[in-house]
């Protein structure tokens, strides 16, 4: 507890605030926090006897302070803007900034923070593709993460047909385990490097066949899943309903599959290119998928094409499919 709220050491308080330029600091220092070498510029001070005077306020308490770096900024804690001394000594400190225009520098000092900041974010940044979005997927784990807060039920996600792993950046910082399934152990070993190089520790790279009713049975084991997400892989399954039905059965109650995957087109050279099976899905087939395996509430929707990244099948339509497991 600092001194200056101990009444036994009240009179130590008294002597601190006895003197003309440590009320000019501490006034100064309640408007704004600053730094030293800020209070020495507003206050027309050298720096050394302004951290003279911010020491001795400080030893009692009304001054705070906190680094940024090589600096050091202070200010009056909140809690002692309620006592009866400090309250007289801020209005007898600012009765002193207010005749040589005190009060007038330190807001510009709050403008010239804000204009730097404005300046940086004015240039077009070096390495800027001019793109929109473009810089953001680096960003992303760490903007999903703090989103997953809002998020009641993530407790397990399955990533069915995991393959590069480009899914899990969207997914690990989501939930607190993630199960990335793929039947190809060459896909496996780049997610796994993806997984290594990002550090999660929250992923699980199994090998496994979700075309096969066997495989999806031994992936019981890990325990029902919130969310199951099958993004482009029902279009390499011999039998999708089949595989949304084996896949559903991995959902906790209230759980919930979605379905990434290309609206029906007739682009047959996507079978030779990208070895599709089928050339995509009306919306009215995926969702009858998703019924027939037991789901309820089943949504779809197309994807803006702005969302369809880069790739061989960003000429596509893509849509999203999605349906919850009863509770």
């Amino acid at each position: 507890m600092p001194i200056a709220s101990e009444a036994d050491n009240r009179w130590e308080l008294y002597k601190v605030l006895g003197d003309r330029l440590r009320l000019r600091v501490l006034a100064a220092a309640a408007e704004e926090e600053l730094a030293i070498g800020e209070l020495a510029e507003v206050l027309g001070e050298s720096q050394p006897n302004i951290s003279r005077h911010v020491t001795a306020l400080r030893s009692l308490g009304l001054l705070t302070d906190r680094k940024q770096g090589t600096r050091v900024l202070v200010q009056v804690p909140a809690a002692l803007r309620r006592d009866a001394v400090v309250i007289d000594a801020l209005a007898t400190g600012r009765a002193l900034l207010e005749p040589d225009g005190t009060l007038e520098r330190i807001a510009l000092i709050v403008q010239r923070r804000d204009a730097l900041a404005r300046e940086f974010f004015a240039r077009e940044p070096a390495d800027s593709t001019g793109e929109p979005g473009s810089g953001i997927a680096e960003e992303l784990p760490a903007y999903l993460s703090a989103l997953s807060v809002l998020m009641p039920h993530r407790r397990r996600a399955i990533d069915a047909g995991t393959g590069d792993g480009r899914l899990l950046d969207a997914l690990a910082p989501l939930f607190d385990e993630v199960i990335a399934l793929d039947r190809e152990p060459a896909r496996l070993a780049r997610a796994e490097r993806r997984v290594a190089a990002a550090g999660y520790q929250n992923v699980r790279l199994v090998q496994a066949d979700l075309h096969e009713a066997a495989d999806t049975e031994r992936l019981r084991a890990f325990g029902p899943a919130d969310v199951v997400f099958a993004s482009r892989v029902l279009h390499h399954a011999p039998r999708p309903a089949d595989t949304v039905s084996h896949v559903a059965g991995l959902l906790a109650p209230g759980g919930a599959l979605v379905v990434l995957d290309y609206v029906a087109h007739d682009d047959d050279q996507m079978r030779d290119a990208q070895a599709d099976l089928w050339l995509g899905f009306t919306p009215e087939e995926l969702s009858g998928f998703l019924r027939d395996a037991g789901l309820c509430d089943v949504q779809a929707r197309d994807l803006p094409a702005a969302f369809r990244g880069g790739g061989p099948d960003r000429h596509l339509t893509w849509q999203v499919v999605s349906g919850r497991k009863p509770l």
